[in-house]
């Protein structure tokens, strides 16, 4: 099939290097504008499009996916169908109508669970055991659409939304060539999504990302966990903003009052609802990330100090 590949973040590229393996025809990828990154805030190209330009492919970068410019230069690609990877704009009608077979979307969830921007960060941050990817035809709501195929992966009790992210963009890019292939063929069926069943999953602010000591311990775990590698958790010592790494909770530790910091020989313990969390790494303004230990020591944290 001719495909126009729609895309932005390094999450996305393992489904284009799929499909450009595929032996299917990849005519152009579609990404957002480059953006300024980096101290010296130059323009910077997404994962998709650097992908695009190392390998000769045409890249379109509208600003939003209606501009007349945009619909016209699909029309003349003439694509058979647009697979969708974490492109980060809404498309409008008068896109989807233009391929053939539409535009279908690899999500990064069990659908119709966790509908939304961040699906990986709230199945790790509500606990979920379970969780996948689904490949479904994009339309006008909401990740609504209905779905070709799904895949599944256990979630981990140590896995980070980094972890479990990696993994599912290699399983869900075989997973969408293999829905591609089917609909080359004219055999692809797609189900509705179940009315029961559905959950949303907004994207992470910042905010989100602050650690609740007063939550219980597997709470603050979950938390950390879902907020990395982004938007990053943090709390803050001593007035200043402090990023964390990982923690783990410690069944059978000293009771410590919510935030209270324990510094012992080989570990550094801070007290939650419950249980006292043992810290990885932690990273201060300015500093590159250490071991809890070091830090401790670096800063000279006194007996009955807090995180807030």
């Amino acid at each position: 099939m001719r495909l126009v590949f729609a895309g932005t973040p390094a999450v996305a590229v393992p489904a284009l290097e799929a499909i450009a393996a595929s032996g299917h025809e990849l005519l152009a990828v579609v990404t957002r504008p480059d953006a300024p990154a980096g101290r010296g805030r130059g323009l910077v190209r997404s994962p998709v499009g650097a992908w695009a330009d190392a390998h000769g492919v045409e890249v379109l970068t509208p600003a939003r996916p209606r501009e007349p410019e945009f619909l016209d230069r699909l029309r003349e690609l003439a694509p058979d169908c647009v697979p969708v990877v974490a492109y980060g704009a809404l498309v409008p009608p008068a896109a989807l109508e233009i391929p053939r077979l539409g535009w279908i979307n690899l999500h990064f969830s069990l659908l119709p669970a966790w509908r939304g921007a961040a699906p990986v960060q709230h199945a790790v941050l509500h606990g979920d055991e379970l969780t996948g990817a689904s490949v479904f035809q994009l339309e006008e709501g909401l990740d609504t659409g209905p779905v070709y195929g799904t895949v599944t992966d256990e979630v981990r009790p140590a896995d980070t939304s980094g972890d479990l992210l990696e993994r599912l963009a290699h399983s869900g890019a075989g997973l969408l060539v293999a829905v591609l292939d089917a609909l080359a063929a004219g055999t692809a069926r797609a189900e509705p999504q179940p009315a029961d069943g559905v959950s949303l999953a907004p994207k992470l602010t910042v905010e989100d990302a602050r650690v609740r000591w007063a939550d219980p311990a597997f709470a603050v775990d979950r938390r950390i966990r879902a907020c990395t590698p982004a938007p990053g958790p943090w709390t803050t010592f001593r007035g200043d903003r402090v990023k964390l790494g990982p923690v783990t909770a410690v069944a059978n530790g000293p009771e410590l009052k919510p935030g209270e910091l324990l510094v012992e020989k080989s570990r550094v313990l801070a007290g939650t609802g419950t249980v006292p969390v043992q810290l990885g790494e932690v990273r201060a303004a300015g500093k590159k990330a250490m071991s809890a230990g070091d830090w401790a020591r670096g800063a000279r944290v006194a007996a009955g100090e807090v995180l807030a």
